[in-house]
């Protein structure tokens, strides 16, 4: 079973998000956190669950959305781990491959 590993962007990100959405509703941000977490739980045993990326041309990156955000990981089976690289909301411009 893969280990997850959270980048230093990621966890930022993420808690930018969390509190955002916890300054309108803090039962929102905690049921987001907890769909998050599961989600990760899930990639430990199926890490290519998820669509290849569509901001890199690489088959190891994927997406997963999950309640309109966009969390992009890679899977490195040298390491047996998960890379969870950033979070973003999808309805927000994202530039493709340095673009």
């Amino acid at each position: 079973m893969m280990q997850i590993k959270q980048s230093e962007l990621f966890v930022r990100q993420f808690e930018e998000i969390l509190f955002t959405i916890a300054s309108d509703k803090v039962s929102a941000a905690l049921d987001f956190q907890k769909e998050v977490i599961e989600h990760f739980s899930t990639l430990k045993s199926f890490p290519y669950k998820s669509r290849q990326s569509y901001y890199y041309d690489d088959i190891r990156i994927r997406d997963l959305t999950v309640k309109g955000y966009t969390i992009i990981y890679r899977v490195n089976e040298e390491k047996e781990r998960i890379e969870v690289l950033e979070i973003f909301n999808r309805n927000l411009p994202v530039k493709k491959n340095g673009e």
